[in-house]
């Protein structure tokens, strides 16, 4: 995505941008308080650490960070351990748009698979999260939160017909 004027933009954040990381998250998952028994994990999550360890993205519209992606390698998949939209710009694309970077980020560092995982009582996500190609694998509950974790295969991308045919040598 590009930085042109009016258009998302998603890059690495950077140490300065942890205040409006909080804010964005904060107003993302402050809906949810009403039915939990305590703050959502996100909203306590130390993102000052998660920005120097390289893990955050975020997505800029209209001059201003709108979203949050926190995404940590593990031995065989790619976390999407958070992704906030702010509620003033849900409904752009601005989440789906995190999605694809996390998954083209997957893909660049020899992930298959794409996992997450969702609060039983965030029931709004999981219709979207099937949506976008996720599955439910299991539920459980961990730190005192009840979570549906889910994955999504990422198929390899094949070369492109022209370039497949060069290296047989028929093209």
């Amino acid at each position: 995505m590009g930085p042109r004027a009016g258009k998302p933009s998603i890059r690495a954040a950077a140490a300065a941008d942890v205040p409006a990381i909080k804010r964005v998250v904060r107003r993302a998952y402050e809906i949810y308080l009403p039915r939990m028994d305590r703050p959502p994990a996100p909203m306590l999550a130390d993102y000052r650490r998660a920005v120097r360890a390289g893990n955050v993205s975020v997505i800029e519209y209209q001059g201003a960070i709108a979203g949050v992606l926190v995404l940590v390698p593990a031995a065989d998949h790619l976390l999407l351990e958070n992704i906030a939209v702010d509620p003033a710009h849900q409904g752009k694309g601005l989440g789906r748009a995190l999605v694809a970077f996390a998954e083209r980020a997957a893909r660049l560092a020899g992930f298959g698979e794409l996992r997450l995982y969702t609060n039983a009582v965030m029931v709004e996500n999981l219709g979207l999260y099937a949506h976008l190609g996720f599955k439910e694998t299991h539920r459980v509950e961990e730190e005192g939160y009840r979570r549906i974790y889910m994955a999504k295969r990422l198929p390899r991308r094949k070369p492109p017909l022209r370039a497949a045919a060069r290296r047989r040598g028929t093209g």
